[in-house]
């Protein structure tokens, strides 16, 4: 299997909260609560592990909190190459509902200091050309512009290694400059970015089209239950999930790039990699938490992903 570094740049401790039905300005009783070391790139680096890849883990974390994602590192056997920042991890809360609805109230970040982005940036030069694919994912914490982000993308790219990009706003915008692998954008986050509606396939299309001009050979739109589209060339394949009982919604994009990232590096016929990957997505919607935790039942979700081509 490949060996992968993920970078989580601003993770998170995500408290969960499962309740039949949000009140808004009512005292509200949850039914449980679940703690996890998170972050999207740890929540990739996760679901990568359970697919048998050899799994390093970066970013920054906070020296304030560390237990829970010390705890994770050790349990998975993952390498760790964080960098330490002062201050506390951010937490976020997730109040999630009987029916599915997922609300989020996600913490400022740690700030991250000049001194800290140079020792990560000289890091990650040190060490980036030994893996085969590096994932980037998640947001950007305080201090850190994204022209560094920008600049970050670059140098991996000079080092030879597949860079898979999956973020948002000005630091998707700033990272798109230069020409990333894979990227993995929602339509939301896509269409943000562009300026532009990309809800319909035509305009997915488009706006594929416009990336690849950019260098990005690999572009995985996610539109949730609408399925996912993947561009590669001159090729396109749709595919549409099969129904599920809804959990959450957290980490779904986050496994979905996993799988795509997985058929990849192992060489899969394309239908079967992004099978698959929808599969993996599908799966995280029906459970809090992170991971493939039953081979069987990813098996009979894949039987029920429909893939097609859209370049026929």
């Amino acid at each position: 299997m490949a060996n992968i570094l993920t970078l989580t740049l601003n993770p998170a401790l995500d408290l969960t909260v499962q309740l039949a039905q949000l009140r808004v300005g009512e005292v509200n009783r949850g039914e449980a609560m679940l703690t996890h070391a998170a972050g999207k790139g740890l929540n990739v680096a996760q679901v990568l592990a359970d697919l048998g890849h050899a799994v390093t883990v970066s970013g920054f974390l906070g020296l304030d909190n560390p237990q829970a994602f010390d705890a994770l590192i050790a349990r998975r056997g993952f390498v760790d190459e964080f960098v330490r920042v002062p201050g506390e991890t951010r937490s976020n809360l997730k109040l999630a509902e009987s029916a599915g609805r997922i609300t989020d109230i996600n913490g400022p970040g740690l700030v991250v200091g000049e001194a800290e982005q140079q020792a990560l940036f000289s890091r990650l030069e040190r060490i980036a050309a030994g893996f085969d694919a590096v994932v980037v994912a998640g947001s950007l914490p305080r201090g850190i512009d994204p022209q560094w982000l920008k600049r970050l993308l670059g140098m991996l790219g000079k080092q030879g290694v597949k860079v898979a990009l999956d973020t948002s706003g000005p630091a998707l915008a700033a990272g798109l400059e230069a020409g990333p692998w894979l990227v993995k954008p929602n339509t939301e986050e896509l269409g943000d970015v562009l300026g532009e509606a990309v809800e319909s396939l035509v305009q997915q299309g488009d706006a594929a089209r416009r990336l690849q001009a950019q260098g990005v050979e690999h572009v995985v739109i996610s539109q949730g239950a609408d399925g996912v589209c993947w561009f590669r060339g001159h090729s396109a394949l749709q595919a549409l999930p099969p129904k599920v009982q809804v959990a959450s919604t957290v980490g779904a994009g986050d496994s979905l790039l996993a799988g795509m990232l997985h058929g990849l590096l192992r060489g899969d016929e394309p239908r079967e990699a992004l099978r698959t990957a929808t599969a993996i997505a599908a799966m995280a919607v029906t459970q809090i938490g992170f991971g493939i935790t039953d081979a069987q039942q990813l098996e009979r979700l894949a039987d029920g992903v429909t893939v097609r081509s859209l370049s026929e």
